[in-house]
């Protein structure tokens, strides 16, 4: 059962059993995301709405899991690869409602395909200007963590969206897209310093070094999306939408945190507790692409 949050002319709605998802946010009289999936696509369930990306962000290169000791195989559900987290699919337990918040519950476990025990919470609270997502994991054992939101927002065909992501490189990566743990500088299609018309670029890029608020917008509205701790911002652009991914950490951070890399994962003792958060913002729009 879906839950419906209100606050002046914006409401969102929850979907407990859909990963907890946003499969649906209204502002001034306008759906701005993908509401259902995609069924031609490899894995229907992560083309809708916005969900929580848990306990890892990205792809997980082969679905290889080795942390400390510790190896598993997680399922390899998108090609060769496990992709964001496992919590997006699974059904959350509503622990608090009122009529702009909730709060969900999930465990972690071997059940749900990750090989550590842990209590996941999220807290999704409306306001009349903006959302604020939030999730915590409070290990009980050590594990590794990183945690993100994937939104699919929505652009109707020839519709002029601005997008700005303030950051000099991204990851490069293998075909596939798998993070190799090199940055390379953005050039004339990545760079979205300042603000850009996504036009006809076709992006699928982890961005690093993100140096403050990101930014979509429609002809109407102006959204800006602030992440702590923040550590890639994902661009992907197909036709008829923009996702605007603010993560913890990179992409495969487990596998490259192990390589070196400052990869932003975060390693949990039995007890301690991680925070993520990130908050949506929005006004009338006054963007316009740089000339």
């Amino acid at each position: 059962m879906s839950i419906r949050l209100t606050s002046g002319h914006v409401t969102v709605t929850v979907d407990p059993a859909a990963g907890g998802r946003l499969a649906s946010l209204v502002i001034a009289g306008r759906e701005r995301l993908v509401t259902t999936p995609d069924p031609s696509a490899i894995l229907p369930a992560i083309t809708w709405g916005s969900f929580a990306m848990l306990p890892w962000v990205g792809r997980m290169r082969d679905g290889r899991l080795d942390w400390r000791g510790t190896s598993a195989q997680l399922p390899r559900d998108f090609g060769a690869h496990a992709i964001h987290g496992t919590a997006y699919d699974q059904p959350w337990e509503v622990r608090a409602i009122d009529e702009s918040s909730v709060d969900l519950g999930f465990r972690l476990g071997p059940s749900v395909r990750w090989p550590f025990a842990a209590e996941a919470r999220r807290r999704i609270g409306l306001r009349s200007d903006a959302v604020t997502l939030q999730i915590e994991v409070r290990a009980e054992e050590p594990m590794p963590v990183a945690a993100g939101w994937h939104p699919w927002f929505r652009r109707e065909a020839d519709e002029p969206i601005i997008v700005s992501v303030p950051a000099p490189t991204v990851l490069e990566t293998s075909d596939d897209l798998i993070p190799t743990g090199a940055l390379i500088p953005v050039g004339a299609t990545t760079d979205l310093r300042g603000r850009h018309e996504i036009g006809d670029r076709r992006l699928d890029h982890a961005y690093v070094g993100v140096e403050g608020p990101c930014l979509l917008a429609w002809p109407d509205l102006e959204l800006t999306i602030e992440a702590r701790p923040i550590g890639s911002v994902v661009v992907y652009s197909p036709l008829g939408s923009v996702c605007l991914e603010p993560q913890s950490a990179w992409p495969d951070a487990i596998r490259l945190d192990g390589l070196g890399a400052p990869a932003g994962l975060v390693s949990l003792a039995a007890g301690e507790t991680f925070s993520a958060e990130t908050r949506w913002s929005w006004r009338a729009s006054e963007a316009r692409p740089r000339p």
